[in-house]
């Protein structure tokens, strides 16, 4: 978790909040360096017994051994364990034979790193939170299964469909590191955009603007009645990218985004890139972002937004749960894909970004491997998936799983949003690939400074392709490409 998430559990923040702010952010303080030299030496020796395969039927097409125990760790974070226990009895009632071992802990690395060392680890782990894993070293040291079994087997519901169909746009891409085994299956599925109150914006008589014209018109609408046209977390400035890097994807193209990806020189430097740093900084030169935003951590910005003093947010998903109780009722909740430039812009007002969290992993040494991917498929189902809307109200990675659930407005708005969006989702990968470079160096000594005044767009584009040449020059980091 990143320290300053800490500070304000206090303040009523849910560990659910956290979880999804730190997975979406890459906001782990893993010592990933105790991890490595742990792992380095690991050879997996007088490791586990594997259990032998089972019958493969219809309704055990990964041969899952029936009388084999299987072990799930979960981590114990505030999407409660609920979801995950309900999804265990299915595979008890699938396989009585089985005995399952379920635990959920907060302290994943410190409980299961000694076990991936003596090669016993658990069969399926939800690798997540403040000790979360490092997944570069874990694939790195080839300790994770590839979930490609999993992922060509039937569905759970229909025997006619394959599992990676039934998944959302982007899913089993995020699993990959470097092409085709896919070791990591994302559980939770956010949507990012830009947040608002559907009660402030028709007080305005407004709708929400697809051009940028339109957008600084609103901004003066509402400025009229006293009310900021927008704030972020001025803190933590990497929350800016979730609107703005599908911005640039919608203005540019996808290539535009796969391009800064793939820290290709002067991927920064792309005139989609500089037509959208000036959008942004357009809002604070002509004073539409509320006054101080820059000082304010992302509690105190989703404060002063749900109690009216801005209109628009840039956020994830989970700013639903995380702001439920500054949210007044009647506030309408809603999240939309990002403003444009205009008509000439590559890809259709709608264009957005949403992506995979909640990291699920099964060890390459586990003694079931069938085992932990045939719970994985269970939860790709549609009932565990609906369960887990339900509860915890977050979509999953499963492509449905919401008919007959009441819905919460910012969530039918997420949902709606994807729709409207079809085929256009992007998902850039910098926050996942390169989390120092996208958080401290782009986040917060780029955008921050330029969205505080204190870099023109040109410097901050600048500054940023230098930050990006540093990394991509960096032989101690692993780099990642867009295959």
């Amino acid at each position: 978790m990143g320290s300053h998430s800490e500070k304000n559990s206090s303040a009523g923040v849910g560990r659910r909040d956290l979880i999804k702010r730190s997975a979406a952010l890459g906001l782990v303080s893993v010592p990933a360096m105790s991890f490595l030299s742990a792992c380095a030496s690991s050879g997996g020796d007088g490791g586990g017994e594997k259990a032998k395969a089972g019958t493969k039927t219809a309704k055990n097409p990964l041969a899952v051994n029936e009388t084999a125990p299987m072990e799930f760790v979960l981590f114990d974070g505030g999407f409660g364990k609920e979801y995950a226990e309900d999804a265990v009895k299915i595979y008890e009632k699938n396989f009585p034979g089985a005995k399952v071992k379920f635990s959920a802990t907060q302290k994943i690395q410190s409980t299961l790193q000694p076990r991936f060392n003596q090669g016993t680890p658990p069969d399926l782990i939800d690798n997540s939170g403040a000790e979360q894993m490092d997944m570069g070293v874990l694939v790195g040291k080839n300790q994770l299964a590839d979930l490609t079994p999993l992922l060509d087997a039937p569905s759970y519901d229909d025997p006619g469909k394959k599992v990676r169909d039934t998944l959302r746009p982007g899913i089993v891409e995020m699993g990959q590191f470097d092409g085709a085994p896919v070791w990591i299956m994302y559980y939770a599925y956010t949507v990012y955009g830009v947040w608002y109150s559907r009660k402030a914006l028709d007080s305005l008589d407004a709708t929400y603007p697809e051009t940028w014209d339109e957008m600084l018109a609103v901004c003066a609408k509402a400025k009229k009645k006293g009310m900021a046209g927008w704030t972020y977390a001025g803190k933590y400035p990497y929350y800016l990218p979730f609107s703005l890097y599908p911005m640039i994807g919608k203005v540019g193209g996808r290539e535009v985004l796969d391009a800064i990806d793939n820290l290709e020189p002067n991927a920064w430097k792309n005139p989609a890139v500089k037509a959208c740093f000036e959008a942004y900084y357009e809002l604070y030169k002509k004073g539409y972002v509320l006054q101080g935003t820059p000082g304010l951590d992302h509690i105190q910005s989703q404060t002063a937004w749900a109690k009216g003093k801005a209109l628009f947010l840039p956020n994830g998903s989970w700013v639903e749960n995380e702001s439920a109780n500054v949210i007044p009722a009647g506030f309408d909740l809603a999240v939309s894909a990002p403003t444009g430039i205009d008509s000439s812009d590559k890809l259709p007002f709608g264009t957005i970004w949403a992506s995979g969290g909640e990291p699920f992993v099964v060890p390459a040494k586990a003694a079931n491997t069938p085992g932990g991917m045939e719970q994985l498929r269970i939860m790709l189902g549609e009932a565990s998936s609906r369960n887990f809307t339900a509860k915890v109200k977050s979509l999953t990675a499963y492509n449905g799983g919401t008919d007959g659930i009441t819905l919460t407005p910012g969530l039918k708005s997420g949902v709606a949003a994807l729709d409207k969006a079809g085929g256009n989702v992007v998902n850039p990968r910098l926050q996942d690939w390169y989390v120092q470079l996208q958080k401290e160096k782009i986040g917060v000594s780029g955008l921050g400074e330029m969205m505080a005044g204190r870099l023109t767009p040109a410097e901050a584009i600048k500054k940023i392709q230098g930050y990006a040449d540093a990394t991509a020059k960096d032989t101690n980091i692993k780099h990642y490409k867009h295959q």
